[in-house]
């Protein structure tokens, strides 16, 4: 199912992989998120930018796998060829960190699922939580173990799976959409609502009193757009799906026809289980919610019965896009590895063909931050925000890596005619991605150089073992800026200027 009989993944397989990749724990938490920060306008503008931008990196990502088929695992070798060793190395380690992190959001989104009727689990991150967790992390680990295209075979079966929630999810909030109270949401106006319905609230720091009930907050439609930002960029993260497993394609231009079947399927679903929520509950009412919050929504309209089927979708469909996840995170490391931008031990196999060391080096991060979220109160917004600004730096390379072959006219010798259209969508996949680093805020950027500084030991001992430089010039001044920022932060987070 969804390969090729000589092994390879067809285009139906790595479309698959894209979808499930991205269809994971933020789809079912856009409710409460999205209605803690804006009304439908908000919401519209949001999924605009954040649409327009993905599109665009899309567009990029098939650009790139037609006009350098000779590159596999693109989300490194994109940033390697255009920008240098150390940023090629930059741009695989923060996607594998910020893979990796995802991973522990979904292992925190499956338990506080579970919390609701299994008080012991809490939100996802008491002591059992962690203990199950991890019981799942290395369960997984094993699976993987046995071969990449079975475990293709069983996410493209997860994917099926994982979609018959949601898309009932969707029938019955189009069946009880109410245009009087979502336009009462539109304007994202503060809205009262009781303490009970506001209880979650505290998570974000925004709760307000007026005549002993708590009120959203009055923000400026710009805030309350720009606050949705690092969540829009987590719900796409995987668009990239394909070509990390270009090597394995059977076809080169599948990879590109593979990127935007999975982009444009998943936008609609993400569009409208935004939009309709708006339209059964009132803002304050599904900010109060606890995730994941689509099983919220879906109890008030149906009853309990609703609440479970949708946590049964959830707990298929995170596990389904964590296997995908964990293929992509040992493949780019591995990837990188083998073009010796990683240490030689990680490009060992099994007889199966996985990278083996790559995989166990995964395993053990993801049970490292599963331990660390026993001592943070919000585990699951840092996790999904932390990884929104990991990945973001990996998307930046690629994005300017386009738009640097077509100002270059490099690789279009022969075709002239396409420079134009490519260059003008670089450059806006490029300015979206700074668009993100930015809306994302200084906060999650410093932390994000905690994990990249210390990584990097990683990048100096693989040069060593080839005796090269270890640095030039302009990476050093690169290094110098990461360790500045890890510095800063672990000053913030000791002083509690920075608070996760």
């Amino acid at each position: 199912m969804g390969t090729a009989t000589d092994g390879k993944l067809n285009v139906w397989a790595l479309t698959a992989l894209v979808v499930g990749s991205m269809v994971g724990a933020g789809i079912f938490s856009l409710p409460a998120t999205f209605g803690r920060a804006t009304g439908g306008l908000g919401a519209i503008i949001a999924w605009c930018i954040a649409g327009a931008g993905m599109l665009m990196l899309a567009f990029v990502f098939q650009t790139l796998a037609r006009r350098r088929p000779d590159l596999d695992s693109g989300i490194y070798a994109y940033a390697s060829a255009g920008f240098g060793s150390y940023l090629g190395f930059a741009s695989a380690f923060g996607f594998w960190a910020g893979t990796c992190i995802g991973n522990v959001s979904y292992f925190i989104l499956i338990k506080s699922t579970l919390g609701a009727f299994f008080p012991v689990f809490g939100e996802g991150n008491t002591l059992a939580a962690i203990a199950v967790s991890s019981l799942l992390l290395w369960a997984f680990h094993f699976l993987v173990l046995r071969g990449v295209q079975q475990a293709a075979v069983i996410n493209s079966i997860a994917t099926v799976a994982k979609m018959i929630p949601i898309l009932l999810f969707i029938v019955v909030l189009v069946g009880a959409f109410d245009r009087e109270l979502f336009s009462l949401n539109f304007w994202g106006t503060p809205m009262a609502g009781s303490a009970a319905d506001l209880a979650h609230l505290d998570d974000y720091g925004r709760i307000g009193h007026a005549a002993g009930e708590l009120v959203l907050p009055a923000e400026s439609l710009f805030e309350q757009v720009r606050s949705t930002m690092l969540v829009t960029v987590f719900v796409f993260l995987g668009i990239e799906g394909a070509s990390v497993y270009s090597r394995y394609a059977r076809n080169r231009r599948d990879v590109g026809i593979a990127t935007v079947l999975g982009f444009v399927g998943v936008l609609c679903l993400l569009v409208l289980i935004t939009l309709l929520s708006y339209g059964v509950l009132l803002r304050p009412e599904l900010a109060g919610l606890r995730q994941p919050s689509m099983a919220g929504v879906l109890e008030a309209i149906v009853g309990r019965w609703g609440a479970i089927f949708i946590s049964i979708g959830l707990i298929i469909s995170v596990l389904g896009a964590y296997l995908s996840w964990t293929l992509l995170a040992a493949e780019v490391l591995y990837s990188a590895a083998h073009d010796q931008a990683m240490p030689a031990f990680l490009t060992r196999q099994n007889p199966h063909q996985v990278p083996a060391s790559a995989l166990w080096l995964t395993t053990l991060f993801v049970q490292l931050f599963l331990l660390l979220t026993w001592f943070t109160e919000y585990a699951f917004t840092l996790a999904l925000e932390l990884t929104s600004s990991l990945t973001l730096i990996p998307y930046l390379l690629v994005a300017a890596y386009a738009l640097k072959l077509a100002a270059s006219r490099e690789t279009y010798e022969n075709a002239a005619g396409e420079r134009g259209k490519d260059l003008l969508v670089a450059l806006l996949a490029t300015a979206y991605a700074l668009l993100m680093v930015w809306a994302g805020g200084l906060k999650y950027l410093l932390l994000s150089a905690v994990i990249y500084g210390p990584g990097t030991l990683l990048y100096i001992k693989a040069r060593r073992e080839q005796q090269r430089q270890v640095f030039n010039g302009f990476e050093r001044g690169v290094f110098a800026v990461v360790v500045l920022g890890a510095v800063v932060a672990v000053y913030g987070l000791a002083s509690g200027a920075i608070e996760i």
